[in-house]
């Protein structure tokens, strides 16, 4: 797998994620985001630039080997409601979501033991840049 993109992660989103955590049963899901929040530059959340995914943000993806791209609001796990523009952050492709910023890609661990490489393309909606830290 390839170098792991520097991440980005608010003050605020760290402290509700690592709340979630202490609540999740061990698992592999659990153990990446705990490894992504890790590793993360940690900021106010003020100071989250506007290019950054964080918990709650609309964003636009491609997937490698995919003409598609998809949207989809990264969510906390009481938030899905089973509507399919939603993405939990305990999935692998949400956590790996997580921090990135607009062009950055990275790979992460598929189905079936394959390896996905997503990119971000856009953020339609981020709640930093809106100035909604109630989320």
């Amino acid at each position: 797998m390839a170098q792991l993109p520097p991440i980005t992660v608010s003050t605020l989103d760290l402290a509700r994620l690592e709340a979630l955590l202490e609540k999740q049963p061990d698992s592999e899901a659990v153990r990446r985001l705990e490894n992504e929040l890790d590793r993360a530059k940690v900021v106010a959340p003020a100071e989250v630039p506007d290019n950054i995914v964080t918990m709650n943000s609309i964003i636009t993806f491609t997937m490698a080997g995919s003409k598609d791209s998809f949207t989809k609001t990264l969510c906390y796990p009481r938030d899905m409601d089973g509507a399919k523009e939603k993405i939990s952050v305990l999935a692998p492709i949400g956590a790996a979501l997580l921090g990135l910023a607009i062009g950055q890609c990275i790979e992460w661990p598929g189905p079936n033991g394959k390896t996905l490489q997503v990119t971000i393309t856009a953020i339609d909606y981020q709640p930093e840049r809106a100035g909604d830290y109630q989320s």
